[in-house]
């Protein structure tokens, strides 16, 4: 680790962010990148953004810059778009008291010294030059970097009564770099708990989803519970440890320890073997870990020969889930797919029985958070194989099912999964067959045959029906012939 000066990695936000301080320095201001840009540069990391910390006021930045968007200007932060780039100017500042656990009641520009008192953690206030990377430290972050140590900014007490919030990012860094939180910090954290209720549930939605799918999410998910903010934003979870399970299938231990060795199993879970989802995807694949046994709390029971039983904890979860990320402010579509995914994740332990039919609409089955973009992305059921390849690794360790499952979905020709109707319900409709029980149950029995391969034709499919109508003394009308399609 350098300690006095960085070399930072070229980037077109860096060149970006670079021209934006350039400006303020020929105008006659301090300019320095802030924060998480250079913590991570001092790590090896590559920054996803430079943030700029300036003593030119908000007006004044304003004034030199011809695009701009206000995002915080009663808090001195401007948004300059450079070069089709988005970068956060903020002025040195120091804060007054924090009335409502958040947000400072006032604020007075200030200098660089004072600016970086009012921040979190020493590993996030240190400054540099955006040239010659010269590291400016005033408040201890070089040694914790190298000692590898979360730890408040003065007083945590004081940081974490300014900011409940700041005890999630606490978790999320020490998660996140596998440091652990100094003592006197942890404390706080602790102490402060109970309070994590005061933050906006879209902010702890934030933190929790940058926990789970950053790196070392069962560290993190550790760590809440360990401090007691699990049990304030997420007591369902709270509830797996100690529901233990059947050795044979679940040698690891109870449902918690369970879902820890799952969350733990995240990092190395493999892209799907057709086509890499969007970036969502590892957000839906982390909370359908984190919350895929969420049932088995509520479904517990014993069998008069002491076996331990979760039956339908699949549905009670996916139901749970709903509940729990209401709460939490995720948008419909991602909560609706989070959802399915813990009902069906256990669908995959009975491939082996499974028909052509069910495994195809499985296959066919898409997320509503996003379309998929052609015949082969299968988005859905390559994530539900993600999830279940985790599941197994995380209790008796069986692949069996896991391997047919992958082969058969990728012997499945481009398509397979949703062929073109033989029949539709016009069709029945001419045959005089009611809307209703019976028209569903009939349009379902033809598209069961098609995908089990049982009918290619048109003229099968309307044989098919004639003789289901018979079997079931359901003769509406005279069948009439159809040629083939």
């Amino acid at each position: 680790m350098n300690d006095k000066h960085l070399v930072f990695p070229p980037s077109a936000r860096l060149t970006a962010a670079r021209a934006v301080a350039r400006v303020l320095l020929d105008h006659g201001h301090e300019a320095c990148f802030a924060g998480g840009c250079v913590r991570d540069c001092l790590l090896g990391l590559p920054p996803s953004d430079y943030d700029v910390a300036t003593s030119a006021t908000p007006d004044v930045v304003v004034s030199l810059f011809p695009h701009t968007v206000k995002v915080g200007a009663a808090f001195g932060v401007i948004l300059v778009v450079q070069d089709h780039q988005p970068v956060e100017v903020a002025t040195f500042r120091s804060e007054g008291a924090y009335n409502d656990g958040r947000h400072p009641a006032e604020i007075a520009f200030s200098t660089a010294e004072k600016d970086v008192l009012r921040r979190d953690f020493t590993i996030n206030g240190l400054l540099a030059h955006p040239f010659t990377g010269e590291v400016s430290d005033h408040v201890g972050g070089l040694a914790d970097l190298q000692a590898g140590l979360v730890r408040a900014i003065g007083d945590p007490v004081a940081r974490f009564s300014e900011d409940r919030l700041r005890i999630l990012r606490a978790i999320r860094f020490s998660a996140r770099f596998s440091f652990p939180i100094e003592p006197g910090t942890w404390e706080a954290i602790l102490r402060f708990a109970p309070a994590i209720g005061d933050v906006s549930q879209e902010r702890i939605r934030e933190e929790l989803d940058r926990i789970l799918t950053g790196p070392h999410p069962a560290e993190g998910w550790n760590l809440l519970k360990r401090s007691g903010i699990l049990a304030v934003v997420l007591p369902e979870a709270e509830r797996m440890e100690g529901v233990e399970q059947n050795p044979e299938y679940h040698p690891e231990g109870d449902v918690w320890t369970h879902t820890l060795k799952a969350l733990s199993l995240l990092e190395e879970e493999p892209a799907s073997s057709t086509q890499e989802a969007p970036s969502q995807a590892s957000s839906l694949l982390a909370w359908a870990v984190a919350l895929h046994d969420i049932g088995k709390p509520p479904t517990a029971a014993i069998r008069e020969d002491g076996r331990r039983t979760f039956y339908c904890h699949e549905q009670a979860g996916a139901r749970m889930a709903v509940v729990i990320l209401t709460r939490l402010r995720f948008p419909v579509h991602f909560i609706e797919d989070v959802s399915d995914l813990i009902a069906d994740h256990m669908r995959l332990a009975a491939i082996f029985q499974m028909k052509d039919s069910t495994l195809k609409r499985l296959v066919g089955k898409t997320f509503r958070s996003w379309p998929d973009t052609g015949p082969m992305s299968r988005y859905y059921v390559n994530t539900l194989l993600r999830l279940h390849r985790i599941d197994c690794l995380a209790s008796y360790g069986g692949m069996a099912e896991y391997d047919h499952a992958r082969a058969r979905i990728d012997s499945l020709v481009p398509g397979a999964e949703k062929p073109p109707r033989l029949i539709t319900g016009r069709d029945l409709l001419g045959m005089k067959v009611p809307r209703g029980p019976v028209y569903a149950e009939l349009l379902k029995a033809v598209e069961d045959a098609q995908l089990n391969d049982e009918l290619a034709t048109r003229t099968e499919a309307l044989a098919f029906v004639a003789a289901w109508l018979r079997e079931r003394n359901l003769d509406f009308t005279e069948l009439v012939d159809g040629d083939d399609a």
